[in-house]
């Protein structure tokens, strides 16, 4: 029997979903937005601002829509703050403003006291905007394109139950118990708002934690996180992307063994390192840097950078995390040319 090669219909989908898990190449690599990629540019070609995309569903899938039909980007992921959760669970949130992200505004369990988790926390408003969201998207382009949310890992959430330097104080005092306790409370938050975004429409589902090289070294991840993560991949059965900023190379190969589908990364992990590393491993998503390429530079920096990241091997190209709103949109559209060019000659 002969066989023939038929190539992979290189529809948004099926570039991003093929290349999460590592999978069958199509004519170029995809472009995702894990975290936001809304600027003043994005926000002014479809008419849809700041905070009122972080509170009205329509609004939230209007402007996801558009990083896919106007900057060209192969996924639409329609949730911009980290705090969607932070204000369900009883922080006061500042929603911000076109020029301003949404700001944690109180910690209402910086004793560490019990955490009171809602019976309805998926119903509440600033929740169940994000699943109305995904469900729209669903309804428009389910198929076509592939569709992301985004929840907070139980780390970050700690930060934001109980400030950021509070937590990460009891961590340097040896108060192992009490971080662990909070963060076990704030585990169902993580799983059930992930669960329920599979269910809403998603596609594949970002958790963000942000256990960060510069916070906390790679030994608090392996001893507090690692068995917390292993345990939110075994029981989130969709495909998850992790999301941490900063410099990781330190934790890379811990990240591998958390069972995440992929690991989104900044500029500060060089790329070619990182699949070296980790690359057979677990699939890489970004790391277009923001503030000096994305923000400042010109669009042959973002080519350059583009191209790098491609030759490397990085499966999803993407910006490094939540580009800064002023970044302009050439700069976005400069990271989808430079995919289009395809893979480079072997």
């Amino acid at each position: 029997m002969t066989y023939r090669y038929v190539p992979m219909k290189s529809t948004s989908y099926n570039l991003v979903m093929s290349a999460l898990y590592n999978g069958r190449k199509g004519k170029h690599p995809p472009v995702g937005n894990p975290t936001s990629i809304v600027c003043h540019d994005l926000m002014d070609a479809c008419g849809i601002s700041f905070p009122e995309a972080h509170l009205d569903a329509q609004a939230m899938a209007d402007l996801a829509m558009a990083g896919n039909e106007i900057a060209g980007f192969d996924t639409v992921m329609p949730e911009y703050s980290v705090d969607q959760e932070a204000a369900a669970l009883g922080c006061e949130v500042d929603w911000g403003d076109r020029d301003r992200m949404p700001d944690n505004k109180t910690f209402p369990y910086a004793d560490f006291s019990d955490i009171e988790i809602p019976e309805n926390l998926l119903e509440k408003a600033s929740m169940r905007v994000v699943l109305d969201a995904l469900s729209i998207l669903r309804r428009w382009k389910g198929g076509e394109v592939a569709i992301i949310g985004k929840v907070m890992g139980p780390w970050t959430l700690s930060y934001h139950m109980a400030g950021t330097q509070n937590f990460l104080l009891q961590i340097g005092l040896g108060e192992k118990k009490k971080v662990v306790k909070m963060i076990r409370q704030l585990m169902p938050v993580t799983i059930n708002y992930a669960k329920a975004q599979f269910r809403a429409g998603a596609d594949i589902v970002v958790v963000a934690d942000h256990v960060t090289g510069s916070l906390v070294g790679p030994y608090h991840y392996e001893e507090i996180l690692l068995p917390v993560h292993k345990e939110i991949t075994a029981e989130v059965s969709g495909p998850l992307i992790l999301h941490v900023c900063g410099n990781c190379s330190d934790r890379l190969a811990l990240f591998a063994q958390a069972g995440f589908d992929a690991y989104h990364f900044e500029w500060q992990i060089d790329a070619r390192m990182a699949v070296e590393k980790v690359g057979r491993q677990i699939s890489l998503v970004g790391n277009i840097n923001n503030p000096q390429t994305l923000y400042q530079g010109t669009e042959e920096e973002v080519y350059q950078q583009t191209r790098y990241a491609i030759e490397a091997g990085v499966n999803i190209i993407a910006p490094e995390c939540a580009i800064p709103l002023s970044t302009p949109l050439k700069n976005l559209k400069a990271i989808v040319s430079a995919a289009h060019e395809g893979y480079s000659p072997i």
